[in-house]
């Protein structure tokens, strides 16, 4: 994990891809869930598709479609991937269960490889939504 200048503002921003349904409709259910909860997440979600996403990046950024999600957590930190998700989970409900079976150890290296081929399959099988 490497160190990026996060804004000061914002406790996290986790870096989505803007133009995967999947990745735009888990992103709004992260925000459903924050809303139903009494602690909010300190997470503010940016599109990869943006200049701001790029300047969080900076040599880490490429054009195109992202292989990952990206979390710049507030001291600089950046996370990817399923690693990206793992810290807002005590934020939501279930998070904690999720957490806790992370640490059995046959599932941790399954919930990574789930990720990576989800990851790479994300647009053949839920589709892109287009930029407006």
């Amino acid at each position: 994990m490497s160190r990026h200048p996060a804004q000061p503002e914002v406790p996290c921003v986790l870096i989505y891809d803007g133009q995967c349904r999947l990745c735009v409709t888990a992103k709004a259910g992260i925000e459903r869930l924050d809303r139903n909860t009494d602690h909010r997440s300190p997470v503010r979600f940016v599109p990869y598709q943006s200049e701001e996403a790029a300047r969080y990046l900076g040599a880490e950024y490429r054009p195109g479609r992202p292989d990952m999600a990206f979390l710049v957590e507030a001291d600089g930190q950046l996370r990817r991937g399923l690693d990206a998700f793992l810290p807002l989970l005590p934020g939501l409900r279930g998070g904690r269960l999720l957490l806790a079976l992370m640490r059995v150890p046959l599932l941790k290296p399954l919930a990574y490889l789930g990720y990576r081929i989800i990851a790479r399959n994300r647009y053949r099988w839920f589709g892109e939504i287009q930029p407006r």
